[in-house]
């Protein structure tokens, strides 16, 4: 087995990975298998940090697309990300898996305010902390939520689930010729305007030197067989 080369990750979740083939909602069955790898990476002593989006219950810029106040809108995909987390929680709780959901939103009585020494020293006692709420602000995607709660929490990584197996060189649904890169630097996704996340939590990977890797959640076992060291996906760092 391959060295592990990460000791704490974070991990980003679309909210539509929840919803397995449906085109929206939850669905019971695709809970229970990512909680599943979930378990697996959590199993081998990696600690983790987990961000789940909203966009499989309501997303704040297709309200706004329809005259809602975008603040609006965003304030309700933040509920929506709340919802992802507590179904997440419950379905790791009840694989054994000991989970703290903590929200840039103050709830307390569902979930614990975002502190970031409390969620480092949860980390520490091997709990998964889900990271729920985005940033508490309107204006700012779950990917940027994502890199920030990175940074605050000394994540070595952030870890971007997607349906493909990473990067292309143009997109695969539309060019089937399109190839897939291993590693790429923060310097040839600008040049080459690849799509890895929103510019605000690009530039903010590239500004704290923070690696991405965006890999295929939908292969059972990459999440695992990625934190082992293998090469899954594409590796985004400064080269």
């Amino acid at each position: 087995m391959a060295e592990r080369p990460y000791r704490r990750i974070l991990l980003k979740l679309s909210g539509e990975v929840l919803a397995g083939g449906e085109s929206h909602g939850l669905h019971a069955g695709r809970l229970g298998e990512i909680a599943d790898e979930l378990k697996l990476v959590h199993d081998t002593g990696v600690e983790m940090g987990v961000v789940v989006g909203g966009g499989n219950i309501y997303r704040g810029l297709s309200g706004a697309a329809n005259g809602m106040d975008r603040v609006v809108g965003d304030q309700m995909g933040m509920l929506a990300t709340v919802i992802n987390s507590l179904a997440l929680q419950d379905s790791l709780e009840q694989r054994g898996v000991k989970t703290r959901v903590m929200s840039a939103i103050d709830m307390q009585r569902i979930a614990e305010p975002f502190i970031r020494r409390r969620a480092i020293r949860h980390l520490e006692k091997g709990r998964v902390v889900i990271l729920a709420a985005g940033t508490g602000n309107p204006y700012f995607t779950t990917d940027t939520a994502a890199v920030l709660r990175a940074i605050e929490i000394q994540a070595e990584v952030v870890i971007k689930a997607t349906k493909v197996d990473g990067i292309y060189t143009a997109d695969p649904m539309k060019e089937p010729t399109a190839t897939l890169y291993d590693r790429v630097t923060y310097k040839d996704v600008l040049l080459r305007e690849l799509k890895v996340m929103d510019s605000t939590a690009f530039q903010l990977c590239r500004d704290n030197n923070l690696p991405i890797v965006v890999f295929n959640v939908n292969v059972s076992g990459n999440l695992l067989r990625l934190v082992q060291g293998e090469t899954i996906g594409t590796l985004v760092m400064e080269g």
